[in-house]
Order: structure tokens, then sequence, then C-alpha cells
């Protein structure tokens, strides 16, 4: 039995009836081709913002719109405010429009609004009439207090000015788009109704310049398939559809604005309005950022230039206020980083082997945990792994080998993450790139300990070019010692000279080497693995202009590795 407080929660609210489909099609479709793209941001999103855009920011806006390639822009709601009626007639006045962008201006289905709304566009080369008007009951009978026949009446005497102001306009290109308002809350009946009759009082839609019927989630308090379910109901029930455009405008009060708009796309939508990172009315308008980069993802051209995202970004936060959410899809700040360390691990590999995955998979860009390459946003790789005390070994060694051109062996990564893991564990926090650089250095390069290379010169012997005599100077806790010792190479010289002076311990393995740079600025790096009797095995790293000198010194680094170890 449930508490009482939550039977009484319950007891308020009513999940929505579904529409009747049992032969749905939408569910065994997929998305093949982009919708058109319509942005309301300096309209619906614009009003919604705290401060909202002043007229220079609205151009701003307007042209950065027009940029990423967007045709429909709905700039204003003209009847309403001097600013939006000077803003749109400015856009005509200015030339400003593009050739191929329809701006949109919107209005309530009521005459002196209209007529207000016609003022702005005069001169107009081409316009979308945007009207709408609430249809659900609530709105009918809690806000208007008349019945369903009196909107009807509403509606067609709006049409009927709108295409008398529309036919008073020879010269300009003008588009009826109806709205009704809360689709989602109102009998799919009565909307069809409704928009039929726009259709016909209209009458000049035709397959070359559509009719556009919108049809708005206004609130979200449907799940997702229900707007699908509505839509493609509509679109089967509506007598002319090849005259007509059904459009989609998506509210996110559930969280499910994106969903309930794909969705609705598979259903048989053809156009879709939203706003940039989702600005609007209580949580926000559709994200046309997230639905056009889901589609590109899946291989699907949008005709929207995302390809520089943080710089779009960039504009819309310094213009309107409101931060990018840093996990928004696509443009937050670490939607392509990896914390984890088997995530780190996993791009990592998959990054060094992606030339593979057209062979293997089909397609150009297949990599873990990235479904699409940061490139085409203008994201770096640089910012994809970011450390801190929950990585890993895989991630810390991609920030050596992308940010400093190092490569130590795939045994050393062990050693490497636990000296970065007790730095982040320390500081309880995440730690830059240069902060993992200056950690493999004072670990591997230049440990701390009681040994002091001051030089070590080999020499091949003049009879026998395979023996070589090598001279050797290591202060021993601030005391040099110099000694000469022979072996079958540098390295070996070296290593029985250590030993005469009585540091015999230990034994090399195999090292790994490699050139950091190019041509005559090149110096060579050695990875030495030094394998003690007490405390197994111990990297040390060398720098040197050879390998011989980079080997000798990465050797004493180990070795005060292992003294400071072994004092511990």
């Amino acid at each position: 039995m449930f508490p009482p407080s939550t039977v009484a929660a319950v007891s308020k609210y009513q999940s929505p009836a579904p529409v009747l489909l049992p032969d749905r099609q939408w569910p065994s479709r997929s998305l093949t081709h982009s919708p058109l793209w319509a942005s309301v941001d300096l309209r619906d999103g614009n009003q919604a913002l705290p401060n909202p855009l002043n007229p220079h920011q609205k151009l701003e806006y307007f042209e950065l719109l027009c940029r990423i390639g967007f045709k429909n822009i709905e700039v204003a709601f003209p009847s309403a405010s001097q600013d939006d009626f000077d803003f749109t007639h400015r856009l005509i006045r200015e030339d400003r429009i593009p050739d191929d962008v329809f701006i949109m201006v919107l209005t309530q289905c009521r005459q002196h609004l209209i007529a207000r709304t016609f003022e702005s566009i005069q001169g107009v080369r081409q316009a979308i009439f945007h009207c709408y008007i609430a249809t659900s009951d609530l709105h009918i009978r809690q806000v208007f207090d008349f019945d369903r026949r009196a909107v009807l009446d509403q509606v067609v005497g709006a049409v009927t000015q709108i295409r008398q102001g529309a036919e008073a306009m020879p010269d300009s290109d003008i588009r009826l788009e109806f709205s009704p308002e809360e689709f989602t809350d109102s009998d799919p009946s009565f909307v069809l109704e409704l928009c039929e009759a726009v259709y016909r009082t209209w009458s000049r839609a035709t397959s070359e310049k559509p009719l556009i019927l919108n049809l708005p989630a206004t609130v979200e308090r449907r799940p997702p398939n229900h707007y699908a379910d509505m839509v493609e109901w509509f679109c089967r029930s509506f007598s002319h559809p090849e005259d007509v455009i059904v459009s989609l405008h998506s509210h996110n009060d559930q969280g499910m604005a994106v969903a309930a708009t794909e969705l609705a796309l598979l259903a048989g939508a053809q156009r879709v309005e939203g706003t940039l990172f989702g600005h609007g009315e209580r949580t926000g308008n559709v994200d046309l950022v997230t639905v056009a980069n889901n589609l590109y993802s899946r291989g699907i051209a949008t005709g929207l230039d995302f390809s520089n995202l943080p710089e779009i970004a960039g504009t819309v936060e310094r213009l309107t206020g409101m931060p990018v959410y840093y996990r928004a899809p696509y443009a937050g700040e670490y939607v392509f980083t990896a914390f984890s360390g088997s995530h780190q691990d996993a791009i990592r590999k998959g990054m060094n082997r992606l030339n593979e995955a057209p062979e293997k998979f089909g397609v150009g860009w297949k990599v873990p945990y990235l479904h699409v390459d940061p490139t085409d946003l203008g994201r770096r790789y640089e910012s994809l792994i970011r450390i801190n005390s929950q990585s890993g070994k895989g991630g810390i060694v991609w920030i050596l080998e992308r940010e400093y051109g190092l490569q130590p062996p795939r045994p050393m990564h062990p050693e490497i993450g636990a000296a970065v893991q007790e730095y982040a564990d320390e500081l309880g926090r995440e730690i830059n790139a240069s902060e993992v650089y200056g950690i493999f250095q004072s670990t591997f390069v230049n440990p701390q300990g009681p040994y002091r290379l001051n030089g070590y010169w080999p020499r091949p012997d003049e009879q026998d070019p395979t023996l070589i005599h090598g001279e050797l100077r290591l202060s021993i806790e601030g005391c040099e010692q110099s000694i000469t010792a022979d072996g079958n190479g540098p390295v070996s010289a070296f290593m029985n000279g250590l030993r005469l002076l009585g540091i015999s311990d230990f034994s090399v393995d195999d090292y790994h080497e490699q050139a950091l740079g190019k041509g005559a600025d090149a110096i060579a790096v050695a990875y030495v693995p030094l394998k003690f009797e007490a405390n197994g095995v111990l990297y040390g790293v060398g720098t040197g202009t050879n390998i011989n000198q980079a080997a000798v010194n990465a050797i004493v680094a180990a070795l005060n590795r292992w003294s400071s170890a072994h004092q511990r």
C-alpha cells in the first residue's frame, strides 16, 4: 500500500489517453533524409531570456543563423512590441535577408495584430506569415471561455484576412503557417477540422508553395510515442498532403523533446522548429544542435553547418547570457572527454587503430565511446581525455603521447598510471596535461636520489672496435667517484662500471628507445627497466644527444627511484 502522501500526489494527475492507431507505421521506419529546419531563436527563444536581445544583438544572432544554414528564421512577433516591429522592418529595409531565406513573423489570429504584422513586412521578397491559436479544451474553456465553433470562426476569419493581405503584396512571396497551439493536448479530430478549414480558406497552397501546418507539443505532457501517433494519424487523415508541409514544434517539459521530434519525423513530419541549445519557455524548445547532429552522426546530410560549434556556442552564450551546459550533447565542454580509466584506454586504442575501421566496420569513423569525430564540430583531440583520481593508465599515457610525443612502452604504463593517480588523489581535483608531464619528469626522468651522473665517455678500443672502454664519473651522496670499465657496448661498459662501484644487485631488461623531434633538433629518449632482486622492475627514463647517453641517464634515474623506494 502506498503512503498517503504518494496516493494524494498520484490522484492529482491522469495519464493522457493514447491515440487509437493499431496499424501505426512509424516504429518500423528509419530516417533517411533531413527535415526542413526552422529557427525560432529570435522569437520563442528570445522571449524566454532573462534579458531579451537588443536590436544589435538580434541582428548578430540572425546573421549567425544564416551562416549556419537556416532557411526559415522566425525573426519576431512584430505586433507585440515596437522593437520587434522595427527589427523586422530593418531586415527588409537594409536588405539583410539572403535570397534563399524566408523570414517568419508570428501573430495570434486577431484582426488588429494581423494588420500590424503586415505593416512590418512591407517590401519583403519572401516571408512566412505564421498565425496561431490554442486548440485544447483546457485553453478554450479556461482561458478563452468560449467553444470550439468560436475558435473555428476566428481562425477562418484570420486566414481570410491574411490571404487578402498576401494578395495585396503581389511582388512578395507570402506563405502561410498555421499552428494549432497545444496540439498534443487537443482533440485530433478538431485539429484536423481546423486545418482543413485553413487549407480551404487560404486556397493558395500548392506543392511548389505549400501551406505549413505546424503541430506543436506546446507543453510536453505526453510520451514521445503519443506525439508520433498523433502526427501519423494527422498525416494519414489530411485531405491534401501533397500541398502541405507538416511541421513540428516540441518543448522539453519532460526532457524528451529530442526523442519526440525524431519519432514524429518517422511519423511523417517534414519540418522541425526549435532553437540552438534549446533556449525557450520553461525547460525550452527542442535543441536543434542535438537533433541535427544526431542525424549527421547517422550519415544524413542536414544542410546545417556546425563545423565550428565552439564558436557558435560562445556567440550564443555571449548574446543571451545563458551558458551552454557542460554536458550538453555535442557542444558541452565535457562531451568528448573521458575521466574513467577504462574509457580512456578504449578511446586511446580506438584512435590509434582508426585506420583499420573502414576495412573492419565499413565506415570511416568507429571509436569506442565517441559516436562522432570531434573535429567535425571544431573540437580538438587533445581535450578528449582529462585526468583525475578515477583516470586509468591508458588516458594518462594518451596525454603524454598526444601532447608531448612520448612513447612509453606498454609494460611501463602501470607505473605511470600509479604515479599520476597518487598525485591526483592528494590534490582531490582534475589535473591538467602540464601537471601530468611534470609528474612524469619528476618521477621517471629526474627523480630525487643519491646518484648523479656527472659524465660518461665511451670509446671503442683501437684494436677491437667491438670492445668499449667507458669512463664513468658518478656522484654518490655528493661524493664523485671515477672509474673506467670495459664492455661489449657502451651500456654494457657503463653497467660494469657501476658494478665496480658496488652497485650490482640489478640487471637491465630489454629497453625501448625513440627519437623525439626531427632532424638536427631530435633528441633520443630511452625507457630502461631495471630488474631488482628485492623490488621487482622499476623504469627510468633518460634523454640525450644519442641513444647511449639517453640509456645511461635512464639507468641512473631508475637507480634513484629504487633507492627512494628502498628507503621507504
